[in-house]
């Protein structure tokens, strides 16, 4: 069984989902909502973590929530394990309550941070539950757009997105909100990276990075190990031809001479990136472009003793890669 990646960090920001087994319900109550708010609460008390959105629906829940200074699994563990022996003594049953391991995306604050909130708080809505978000209970949605908001939800953040006047910002966020209300809004959560990471470009490579000296991307049951490894692999690459060439790996990125081509070569050889992928890299290079550099740069490096100087160079610092 594939295990998700966790990408844990002071200060990270996730979205979290988990579902019920086999997609029944885990809520069969008022008070199993209510419930479950108090090891919410509870949850902060021990670890300090913060909650900016909150949705619990029949089957599964939705919280986007921020580490400070605290182990995402902790509070997790703290929270699913806590309700599911709740519901258990409850109903007088036993085993898992929830579907497998929760899943934690890793979001870009700046990115995705407001757009991912109205998506969350629009789900009672999409779902044919009620007709505008706020005429549904268990959601952190009210605490957003009335004075008097839970303790548990922090919602400054957010709102300071949507507006710097706090007088008007809560009626901003109702109209961001609710103006999508009969849009077909795309789930954000599809852009995700490798089904882990939200966000730009810039993003996504500093939260690859910090998987360089990371274990778990090895194990055969980390789900997306294979695109994960296979984007770390070509980071470094394009970090050890900026490094060997005294460049930055945006120059790389920018180049259309040999620093491009020998990075282009070396993703080819020591990688299964697509060409497209490739293309994507370098600023939208098509698939047959690519193509073409590889194999140009392929017979040149045969009859180019410097070239070849150079590429076992750089390799040099790849030894530790893979195929």
């Amino acid at each position: 069984m594939s295990r998700p990646l966790r990408i844990k960090y002071e200060g990270a920001l996730y979205h979290i989902t988990a579902r019920g087994n086999e997609r029944k319900r885990v809520f069969f109550a008022k008070s199993n909502y209510d419930k479950f708010k108090e090891y919410l609460r509870e949850a902060q008390d021990r670890y300090g973590y913060l909650l900016h959105c909150y949705m619990l629906m029949s089957n599964h829940y939705h919280l986007i929530l921020e580490t400070p200074n605290s182990d995402i699994n902790k509070i997790m563990h703290y929270i699913n394990g806590s309700y599911t022996n709740y519901i258990n003594r409850r109903r007088k049953r036993s085993g898992h309550l929830f579907q497998g391991r929760y899943k934690a995306v890793l979001v870009d604050v700046d990115s995705y941070l407001l757009e991912l909130s109205r998506y969350v708080h629009l789900n009672p809505v999409r779902a044919k539950m009620v007709k505008k978000p706020e005429d549904y209970a268990y959601s952190s949605y009210r605490s957003y757009i009335y004075k008097k908001k839970e303790d548990i939800v922090h919602r400054d953040l957010i709102l300071d997105m949507i507006s710097n006047s706090g007088k008007f910002s809560q009626k901003m966020y109702r109209d961001f909100v609710e103006k999508s209300i009969d849009e077909d809004l795309e789930d954000p959560l599809k852009k995700s990276y490798a089904g882990s990471i939200l966000g730009g470009k810039a993003f996504i490579k500093e939260a690859l990075n910090r998987l360089r000296d990371n274990a778990v991307i090895q194990k055969e049951e980390t789900s997306h190990r294979k695109d994960l490894h296979v984007a770390l692999v070509s980071e470094q690459i394009i970090d050890a031809v900026a490094s060997y060439f005294e460049l930055s790996p945006e120059e790389v990125l920018r180049d259309r001479g040999e620093y491009r081509n020998i990075a282009i070569h070396l993703m080819k050889k020591w990688t299964s990136i697509t060409n497209k992928g490739i293309g994507d890299m370098f600023g939208g290079l098509s698939f047959s472009a690519v193509s073409k550099v590889n194999q140009r740069f392929s017979i040149r490096i045969k009859n180019d003793r410097k070239l070849r100087r150079k590429v076992g160079g750089i390799l040099h610092n790849l030894s530790h890669v893979k195929g």
